[in-house]
C-alpha cells in the first residue's frame, strides 16, 4: 500500500468534504504521516474513516473529525493547549505543530508511554498521567482545551480555565445523538457556542452519564 496516497485520499476525499478548508490545517494533515500514531499491524487501516482501537478499549476519532476540530479551534502560534485524553499521539503532534505549548492529560500510562515516544521530536509537550474527565486542577489558564472523547455534561471547570477568548472543542451528550461544539469565552461570564456537527462517540472515562434508581 502506498501510504502517502492514503493519505492524499483522506485529506481529499473524507477532510476536505466535510468543510475543512483552512490551507493550514489541510497542508498539516498531508504533511504529517497518521500511520506513524498507529501499532504497526493497522498502519494500512490509518487513513480509513475508522475509530482505530489503540488499547485500554480506547480508541482514535476518525480523520474528519480531528480536521474538523483542528479548523475550529483557529489554532494561533502563541497560543497554550490543554488536551485531554492524549491517546495515540496524532492529534497532540497536530496540537503541538500550530501551538506554542499543548498540555496533554491521559488517564492511561501505557497508552502516552506509547504516545510519548512517537512524540519526542517535539519539545512543546507537558504530559501528565490522571482522570481529568472532569477538571485538570492545575491552577493554569488555556487559549484552547480539547477534550478527545466525549462527555455527557460539559464539565464547568473546563469553561472556567478558558482565557477570555480561549475556545473549548467537545462532543458532549448522549448516545447516539452527540453535538460536537466549540464554546469561546467571550468575558468573564459569557460564553459563544458554535455546534459543528452531530455524531455519536465513546465517553471519556468517568464522563458518562450518571444511573437514577427509582425505588
Amino acid at each position: 500500500m502506498n501510504l502517502d496516497q492514503a493519505r492524499f485520499f483522506m485529506v481529499e476525499q473524507q477532510i476536505r468534504p466535510w468543510d475543512v478548508l483552512d490551507p493550514k490545517v489541510l497542508d498539516l494533515l498531508m504533511d504529517t504521516p497518521r500511520h506513524l500514531y498507529v501499532s504497526e499491524s493497522q498502519q494500512a487501516l490509518a487513513y480509513t474513516d475508522i475509530e482505530l482501537p489503540i488499547g485500554e478499549g480506547e480508541v482514535m476519532m476518525a480523520p474528519k473529525v480531528e480536521g474538523k476540530i483542528l479548523q475550529a479551534v483557529e489554532l494561533q502560534d502563541n497560543d497554550t493547549v490543554l488536551e485531554i485524553g492524549t491517546g495515540s499521539g496524532y492529534f497532540t503532534a497536530l496540537l503541538a505543530s500550530l501551538a506554542k505549548e499543548v498540555t496533554t492529560v491521559e488517564l492511561h500510562k501505557s497508552i502516552q508511554e506509547t504516545a510519548q515516544e512517537r512524540l519526542k521530536e517535539f519539545a512543546n509537550i507537558n504530559y501528565h498521567i490522571g482522570d481529568a474527565s472532569q477538571d485538570w486542577a492545575d491552577n493554569k489558564n488555556y487559549d484552547v482545551i480539547v477534550l478527545t472523547g466525549a462527555v455527557a455534561e460539559i464539565p464547568q471547570a473546563y469553561l472556567d480555565k478558558l482565557n477570555i477568548g480561549g475556545r473549548l472543542a467537545v462532543i458532549h451528550g448522549e448516545s447516539p445523538a452527540m453535538n460536537a461544539d466549540v464554546i469561546t469565552r467571550v468575558s468573564q461570564t459569557q460564553y459563544n457556542t458554535e455546534v459543528l456537527f452531530e455524531t455519536d462517540m465513546a465517553y471519556l472515562t468517568n464522563s458518562e452519564k450518571k444511573s437514577v434508581f427509582s425505588f
